[in-house]
């Protein structure tokens, strides 16, 4: 893979994170949060995969390559789901 293509995909991943850490601040601390979750993933959908798409269609990218990027970017939905249980948890707690 290209430095230049590295880079791109290392942009993304921050990109990713950014709106991730955006996303943890719209959790109802009493839960029904799947709508957030919803919202993260369709943002990948829309704006990453064909980012990704037209990279391993431009050769930028192998299709392995382009795979494990988006199972990179699909792992941090479960991610943000477990800081949504925990967030959600820990309000729960408090209450008690």
């Amino acid at each position: 893979m290209e430095e230049n293509v590295i880079k791109e995909l290392d942009t993304l991943k921050g990109m990713l994170n950014n709106w991730k850490r955006g996303f943890l601040s719209w959790v109802a601390p009493d839960g029904g949060n799947d709508y957030v979750l919803q919202e993260f993933s369709e943002d990948i959908q829309m704006h990453v995969y064909p980012y990704v798409t037209r990279l391993l269609e431009a050769k930028h990218l192998s299709h392995p390559e382009a795979t494990e990027f988006m199972d990179y970017c699909y792992s941090q939905v479960e991610d943000l789901r477990d800081q949504l249980s925990k967030v959600e948890t820990n309000e729960s707690k408090k209450e008690v």
